[in-house]
């Protein structure tokens, strides 16, 4: 058996449909991509919380945009 190739196709990156084509399909930005995928993987890496509070930073700069947008209307 050949080991996994582990640039292409590494295991969380192989759960159903990849983040990168989710990503693309729904033109998001870095941020909501970056959500998006520690939120996805954050399961299969063997680094469940350092990637959830990677995705609750980005969701945090995503609230700080928004809220930013609210006060110039």
């Amino acid at each position: 058996m050949e080991p996994a190739d582990l640039v292409n196709f590494p295991p969380h990156y192989t759960q159903g449909i990849e983040c990168y084509d989710y990503i693309n399909s729904h033109n998001m930005s870095y941020a909501q991509g970056a959500v998006c995928k520690y939120i996805t993987r954050y399961k299969h890496k063997g680094t469940a919380l350092q990637d959830l509070k990677k995705a609750e930073w980005y969701l945090r700069q995503l609230i700080l945009e928004e809220e930013a947008r609210e006060k110039l209307k």
